[in-house]
């Protein structure tokens, strides 16, 4: 019978690594890669963890890379500090170990819980996330923003949701939009992503469309008109700052798809 490790990277997750680690009790081992907390991450982690490592943070990918290699299971369980796994997927999970899988990796769908309520509708649901995989057959993939699990092989898809607790407030939110559509427009540039006029113009209202109509935002009344908002400025905001990358290294002189921004 297969056994599964579950690893967590934090970086001043003291509100939420317990719970975390709670909800993954029944695991057989559990890893925490810890990248410099100054709160009480570590100490609350290593009540709770087989195992808390501190070290340097080489990027998302790298570090979730790290907390695989060094389990002592094939089979990885990813989870973040602000997800919980409930108890459907903990059964789905072990009664899919009961016998060796026969995927390299299964999606789990993820709901998020903002603005007092489970938001079922937009880009965010049902968000299937590849969060169960063999490392021997699966790992980390991306450079800034948005990492996801590759897989050499048929990936299957489980019922039981992971529940996300990522912002306590629009506040929150708007800062982790801030931060992310930095790594966003500094990894489309380095892709060679140019944006202009039609970008600035077209992508926003077409993502709000999709995110308050097309996927059901509509269905969750002021909340769902607010994500749908919120995920459309996301799209603005990572095409105005790409395009200040771009206009930045022309107006120096410099091959545009060279230069990239400090973090």
């Amino acid at each position: 019978m297969p056994k599964v490790s579950v690893t967590v990277i934090t970086k001043n997750e003291s509100a939420d690594i317990d719970a975390a680690l709670q909800s993954v009790a029944w695991a057989d081992e559990r890893i925490v890669i810890d990248s410099g907390s100054t709160d009480d991450t570590v100490a609350i982690a290593r009540r709770a963890a087989d195992r808390v490592e501190v070290r340097g943070w080489p990027g998302y990918a790298a570090q979730k890379n790290h907390a695989a290699s060094i389990a002592a299971h094939d089979w990885i369980l990813s989870i973040d500090a602000d997800e919980r796994v409930t108890p459907g997927l903990a059964a789905e999970v072990r009664a899919l170990l009961a016998s060796e899988p026969p995927a390299a990796g299964y999606r789990v769908p993820r709901v998020t819980w903002h603005l007092g309520r489970w938001i079922r509708s937009t880009d965010w649901y049902p968000d299937p996330q590849l969060r169960l995989y063999d490392r021997r057959r699966a790992e980390w993939t991306g450079r800034y923003v948005h990492e996801s699990v590759s897989a050499r092989g048929e990936v299957g898809t489980l019922r039981g949701e992971l529940q996300h607790f990522a912002y306590r407030d629009i506040s929150e939110h708007l800062e982790t939009i801030d931060r992310y559509t930095t790594f966003a427009a500094r990894q489309m540039l380095e892709e060679g992503r140019r944006a202009g006029v039609l970008q600035l113009a077209a992508h926003p209202p077409a993502a709000f469309l999709r995110n308050y109509l097309a996927r059901g935002g509509i269905r969750d009344g002021s909340a769902g008109l607010i994500v749908s908002a919120l995920n459309s400025y996301y799209v603005f905001l990572k095409f105005a700052k790409l395009w200040e990358l771009t206009s930045t290294a022309r107006g120096a002189g410099a091959p545009a798809g060279t230069s990239t921004p400090s973090t």
